[in-house]
């Protein structure tokens, strides 16, 4: 298997803090993963039996993983996919566009070459990775005080116009990824709070046009590899 496409979002049980991985998600049942619809959009899980409806708060990270095809190649630049003809578009199928639409970060994970495993450059630590998030989180803790709400992951529509406000020129960027990749209203305001979040972890004030560009680059593989699915 030479790459695996990850996914972010927030989900939970209880308001536990805490991460729940889903490997090889179209292995998963598509009952189960239409499940988790409800919980991803509303954060609260609803039970509904012949006594009685239950909710439960609902606000874990949730992060999946999963290969192209079945053979994990293709879309490979250089390997070719041994699947059968349509064998990949319905393993991607497995996973459906309105759960996809629902995750708020979309990675694709590439083979690492041997150029990357010798290098020998030393990259940014844990350690000044981990100051730079807790200082966005003290940022969106400023932010939010009093309102209830803990990160831009759960801003309200009414705090995603007032805080992602855009310039004109990240405003037409927005438009034409809009229209070039077809994107849902649902993954626009996802686009804003990622992009917010980006310029956060750069200590910016405003969203410039770069946090943009890479936060809209984190919604493109529903349209690279599900378009045909």
């Amino acid at each position: 298997m030479w790459w695996h496409i990850s996914f972010a979002t927030r989900y939970s049980s209880h308001r536990l803090s805490g991460v729940l991985f889903l490997d090889e998600l179209p292995e998963f049942s598509r009952t189960a993963m239409e499940v988790m619809r409800q919980p991803i959009e509303n954060g609260a899980i609803t039970i509904s039996r012949a006594a009685g409806t239950l909710s439960y708060p609902c606000s874990v990270m949730l992060v999946c993983a999963m290969n192209p095809c079945p053979c994990g190649f293709y879309g490979h630049p250089t390997r070719k996919c041994t699947c059968p003809s349509g064998a990949p578009a319905r393993y991607l199928s497995k996973v459906s566009g309105p759960l996809l639409d629902r995750l708020d970060i979309h990675i694709e994970v590439p083979q690492v070459n041997f150029r990357e495993l010798s290098d020998t450059e030393q990259a940014e630590s844990s350690e000044e990775i981990r100051k730079r998030v807790n200082a966005a989180r003290s940022i969106q803790q400023k932010r939010f005080e009093g309102t209830g709400i803990t990160c831009n992951a759960k801003m309200t529509p009414a705090m995603t116009r007032r805080y992602c406000p855009l310039s004109g020129e990240a405003s037409a960027m927005l438009e034409k990824a809009f229209e070039r990749l077809g994107l849902s209203a649902r993954a626009y305001d996802k686009v804003l709070k990622v992009a917010r979040t980006i310029a956060d972890l750069d200590n910016s004030e405003g969203i410039q046009t770069r946090h943009l560009a890479e936060a809209i680059q984190y919604r493109s593989l529903d349209r690279k590899f599900w378009q045909n699915a």
